[in-house]
């Protein structure tokens, strides 16, 4: 039919009695929040989903029959006003005595920068795990009344949407988002006008828009480049989450660093600590030592300023996960600001070079050299951070450098399934939400029969089954694929048939993550898969960026896998992935699948998502899981170092998974009682929850950060911020003066070392140290006592400080110590030297270090 079809959208008026109504439709509360949700939902649930859970489309769009109704309706009413009551009495909940100790939210504010948020597919300003453990961030903070701003971009496009062709490969879509349709507003200054601020480009100033969004007790603020003053290609700087070439990248960071501090200032706000959660916005610690400059500082001390309020999380142990830009693109961007930091350009580039590479602009050397606490997301990442960036300490041992970790966590309240949240109402109360940090307390899942945990946990396998069918039939028929190959392949997806095993997997598709580990024996995949008493499918589902070559071909491989006779309808791929699909898959499934290369994951939150749902987790040990796995909430795969020959790790570790699927997983599973359920299997699923739920949850995971971090952060700030600033100058001026001096120190033993001792006699020890230019109380000279270890190193029970003595005619300075040593037996000790100062964060963020 020919002809132009225009669209016309009938907004209707909302009535009165329900007008609150689009209060709640704009502010991201409802992304964790049912009780509102809820309230859309029960409007019109066709049209909710229609408008991919957007509250704002769905008022734009739903009939003024239907609202009519609604408002005159008793039951919709009162579940209206509960709704209103949750939100105000959230809104006005006061800080706990636990923060307001420990953060006082009159004097103290937290600046927390990010590249993407992922709060709920309805704000497509997320790619995955960063975004998402982002706005889990968020929602935490807002949940537990900490003082919090957030500052991101606003993207006209997004990440992108993804199709899967029928030849297996990945299609990229990107649609650009109406901003009518989002929770968002202009922010404005305090004389009520629109916020528009401006940064240097090369020939130009880019002007940028500052856009905010309610989040419960806490504001996300979104910067946007997209406005009519701006040329075209500054106008697309704000367009695409991770897309472009390193010039629209560095422009991004420009926008989010610089313009995010400029944004801050606008809106007269003043933070006292800054979180910045991975690189992307380290050009931020620039602009803020600008000011300080511009207000008579020199660098030196407004870096240290600056650093000493900074938290800086990393959350890749893969290179490629760092931004490195050429230093000749920073110039060109930077050449002039250089200037109004008062330094010169080499001293710049050294910010963001270490000495294996002065050519490159590393985005997280830089804001570890402006941040004095640093953190990896699990124990393990934590470790191999502390590696990867021991350059910036150089002299001073990894695992004793600045580099610590905070384990991820995810939000409960977002990702919990709804059925859980009620099942926990009705047997625990309304008081669960508050005891999420209480490991104590959540040993009562116990208490919940077997025959109720199994039936709840098969009803939201049914509901992903149907869902999943929905979703693999629109696909398919998209695709043209026939009938009969269409029967096939959705031929379990039953909702009814709920007796079978779903294995998931699901993430972003990278090589790391080895998504295709499980082919690695398919003849034997092929018999788990096929067995007609012991029926299983395998779920897949996850995006690779679409520069990402080699991980569009797992997706490839995977489909290929798909379509072979022996897997038709037993291993399925789902194109799409998005938080609506994740929390589906998290709830649903019953075994969540984990395969990385060891130790490249950081922490993978996915698990997490779904041990909190009573879903078992078979994973590598590598990420959070490394802590997470007690040897009763699942299942391991032993991994093989990195210096294992790669083919090999990964055919010994495949075959590691098979079998446990085979010898354990499966028969567990199936190993049914006369009530037609496995024991042994609730038991183990009630082990995930128990284990899962309070110790890698969101809150817990930002009350580390208050506790270990922003508390710390502020108050070093504060120290050094003393009578203008001049507890920094004399940390930076000392800092030269050591570096300075270094190369010239020297320590020896002024005595013989005896090798045995008579118990109850105390050891002598004397050190002669050549302190060049520096002064004895410029060091601290320490003696460490320990055992050794299995594989032969040196682990420390106790450490001793070295005392002055005297000055030596050589005009070295002695040292010493005398000690009754504290272990019984063969012993070691070792003895070194370090710059001390009063006003330094961490021990040895100096990086300075010799041992005898």
């Amino acid at each position: 039919m020919s002809g132009t079809r225009f669209a016309i959208e009938v907004h209707p008026v909302i009535p009165k009695r329900i007008y609150r109504i689009t209060e709640l439709a704009n502010d991201l509360f409802y992304t964790w929040e049912r009780h509102v949700r809820s309230l859309f939902m029960r409007l019109d649930p066709h049209l909710w989903t229609a408008c991919g859970h957007n509250p704002k489309v769905f008022l734009r769009r739903i009939s003024q029959q239907r609202l009519d109704e609604a408002a005159r309706d008793s039951i919709f009413i009162e579940d209206y006003h509960r709704a209103l009551s949750v939100y105000d009495t959230y809104r006005k909940e006061e800080v706990s005595q636990e923060i307001g100790e420990l953060l006082d939210p009159a004097k103290e504010l937290v600046a927390y920068f990010c590249a993407e948020y992922g709060f709920y597919e309805s704000l497509p300003i997320y790619s995955g795990g960063l975004g998402i453990l982002a706005g889990d961030h968020c929602k935490a903070a807002s949940d537990m009344g900490i003082p919090f701003i957030a500052i991101g971009l606003l993207y006209r496009q997004g990440y992108f949407m993804q199709t899967i062709d029928a030849q297996g490969r990945q299609i990229a879509h990107y649609n650009p988002t109406d901003f009518n349709d989002l929770p968002i507003t202009p922010a404005l200054d305090q004389n009520g006008r629109e916020i528009l601020i401006q940064v240097a480009f090369p020939g130009r100033m880019v002007s940028i828009k500052v856009w905010m969004a309610m989040a419960g007790r806490i504001t996300l603020y979104l910067l946007d480049t997209d406005l009519p003053e701006n040329n075209d290609h500054d106008r697309a700087i704000t367009h695409q989450l991770y897309g472009g070439d390193k010039n629209t990248r560095i422009q991004q960071e420009i926008v989010l660093g610089i313009g995010g501090i400029r944004a801050i200032r606008a809106l007269g706000l003043n933070p006292t600590v800054w979180h910045i959660n991975e690189g992307h916005a380290a050009f931020q610690i620039l602009e803020r030592c600008r000011e300080y400059v511009k207000n008579g500082m020199t660098f030196a001390s407004a870096l240290e300023l600056v650093a000493a309020g900074t938290v800086f999380t990393t959350h890749t142990p893969v290179p490629a996960g760092h931004d490195i830009f050429d230093q000749s693109l920073v110039k060109s961007y930077f050449n002039n600001y250089v200037g109004e930091l008062g330094i010169d350009m080499a001293g710049f580039f050294s910010l963001g070079s270490t000495a294996d590479n002065l050519e490159i602009f590393n985005m997280t050397t830089l804001v570890l050299r402006g941040s004095r606490l640093h953190n990896g997301v699990s124990r393990i990442h934590g470790g191999v951070a502390s590696q990867m960036e021991g350059k910036i300490w150089p002299q001073i041992p990894p695992q004793e450098n600045p580099m610590a970790h905070v384990t991820n966590g995810v939000h409960v309240p977002t990702f919990l399934a709804k059925e859980w949240a009620g099942l926990f109402d009705l047997r625990f109360g309304g008081g669960w939400r508050n005891e999420l940090r209480n490991e104590d307390y959540w040993q009562r899942i116990a208490e919940i029969p077997d025959h109720a945990f199994w039936s709840l946990r098969q009803s939201l396998k049914a509901n992903l089954l149907e869902y999943v069918n929905r979703r693999v039939l629109n696909q398919l028929k998209r695709n043209k694929c026939t009938q009969a190959l269409i029967s096939r392949i959705t031929r379990s997806l039953q909702p009814d048939e709920t007796d079978i095993l779903i294995l998931g997997f699901a993430r972003r598709f990278a090589t790391y993550k080895r998504a295709t580990l499980l082919f690695s024996s398919p003849e034997r995949l092929a018999r788990l898969l096929n067995d007609p008493k012991r029926p299983v499918i395998l779920l897949f589902a996850g995006k690779a960026h679409p520069h990402d070559v080699p991980g569009q071909r797992l997706i490839q491989t995977i489909h290929d896998f798909s379509r072979r006779p022996e897997f038709e309808g037993k291993i399925l791929l789902l194109e799409g992935y998005d938080l609506g699909l994740s929390r589906k898959l998290v709830s649903g499934v019953d075994v969540w699948l984990n395969t990385p290369e060891y130790p490249l994951e950081a922490s993978g939150t996915s698990g997490q998502k779904a041990g909190i749902n009573g879903v078992i987790n078979l994973s590598v040990l590598d990420g959070w899981w490394g802590e997470g796995y007690d040897g009763e909430n699942g299942w391991a795969i032993t991994p093989h170092g990195p210096e294992c020959d790669p083919a090999y790790r990964d055919q010994q570790e495949g075959n590691e998974l098979i079998s446990i699927l085979e010898e354990q997983v499966i028969p567990l599973y199936f190993a049914r009682n006369g009530h037609g359920f496995s024991e042994a299997w609730v038991k183990m699923s009630k082990a995930s929850m128990q284990s899962t739920i309070p110790r890698y949850n969101s809150q817990r995971m930002v009350m580390d950060y208050v506790r270990d971090y922003y508390t710390k952060a502020s108050q070093h700030h504060f120290a050094l911020a003393k009578d203008d600033g001049a507890p920094a100058s004399e940390l930076a001026a000392w800092k030269t003066r050591i570096r300075n001096a270094w190369p010239q120190v020297r320590i020896r033993r002024a005595d013989e070392a005896p090798s045995a001792i008579t118990a109850g006699e105390q050891l002598h020890l004397r050190v002669a140290v050549a302190l060049g230019d520096l002064q004895p109380t410029d060091v601290y000279v320490e003696c460490m006592i320990g055992t050794e270890g299995e594989t032969g190193e040196f682990i420390c029970q106790k450490s001793h400080p070295l005392s002055v003595i005297e000055s030596l005619p050589s005009g070295e300075t002695l040292f010493s110590l005398a000690i009754e040593p504290p272990l019984p037996g063969l012993q070691y000790y070792k003895i070194r030297i370090y710059p001390h100062h009063q006003y330094l964060a961490h021990r040895f963020e100096a990086g300075l270090m010799l041992w005898i």
